[in-house]
């Protein structure tokens, strides 16, 4: 009978280990996925604004000489004109350039989206489960 109790709490105690062990390879299975998804998204987002801030900067230049020449050809005959066109096409890329980047802002992919949905696959294991 002693023996029993004693297998049977060594049983429990190894129960307990093994759920433990498992606990703890799950949480450092998922906060591995996690910190790949951080580092994905910064390596994203630094390749990103590199990109947009080289864009800018030649777009940027382009925009102003491009704005120089038409002025420029237009000095003598209709320089109000190509100004005002100027204008207008600069207020309506610069308002449709607003629109396009809160668009983006508002639909862009959840953060974390992968570990989210393993988080939430795990839960509901262990709701079954119990």
């Amino acid at each position: 009978m002693a023996e029993e109790s004693h297998a049977s709490a060594g049983g429990l105690f190894e129960s307990l280990r093994t759920l433990s062990v498992s606990l703890v390879s799950i949480v450092h299975t998922r906060l591995e996925l996690l910190s790949t998804d951080i580092a994905e998204e910064r390596e994203h987002l630094i390749s990103h604004l590199v990109l947009v801030l080289v864009a800018l900067f030649c777009i940027g230049v382009g925009v102003v000489l491009l704005a120089i020449l038409i002025v420029v050809v237009f000095w003598e005959s209709h320089r109000l004109l190509a100004l005002g066109g100027l204008t207008g096409f600069f207020l309506a890329a610069g308002a449709g350039s607003a629109w396009l980047a809160i668009h983006k802002a508002r639909t862009k992919p959840r953060l974390f989206a992968a570990s989210l949905a393993e988080l939430s696959k795990d839960k509901h294991k262990l709701k079954a489960e119990s």
